[in-house]
């Protein structure tokens, strides 16, 4: 059964940083994209950064380039999302979501999600 938990989310101060995780089983990690995407309450989820495993290419959205950065650990199959510089807006449940094309996960297709981290940023 495919799994993916993120981990990581929690109350930081604007200005403040945060590392999210999202650990993955079930699925071949290297023949998948993986994808960041968060979702303010009211707002549409959209999606904040991706990765393709297998070559490391990736996309950031504009208002977080230079702030975060996507990597993974392919031995672990774990994905991460490194967030620096943190603003308000950032504030979101951040989910990770996999999809097997990279083309597919840029246009925000996703096979699976995780449930969710809270990720929470005070001015």
């Amino acid at each position: 059964e495919v799994q993916l938990v993120e981990s990581g989310g929690r109350l930081v101060q604007a200005g403040g940083s945060l590392r999210l995780s999202c650990a993955t089983s079930g699925f071949t990690f290297r023949d998948y994209a993986i994808g960041w995407f968060r979702q303010a309450p009211g707002k549409e989820r959209e999606g904040v950064s991706f990765i393709n495993a297998e070559d490391g290419r990736t996309y950031y959205k504009t208002s977080v380039k230079g702030r975060f950065t996507i990597t993974t650990d392919n031995a672990k199959n774990t994905v991460y999302l490194q967030m620096n510089n943190l603003k308000p807006e950032d504030t979101a449940v951040y989910y990770c979501g996999v999809n097997v094309m990279y083309s597919g996960i840029i246009r925000g297709l996703v096979d699976y999600w995780g449930k969710g981290t809270l990720v929470t940023v005070s001015s």
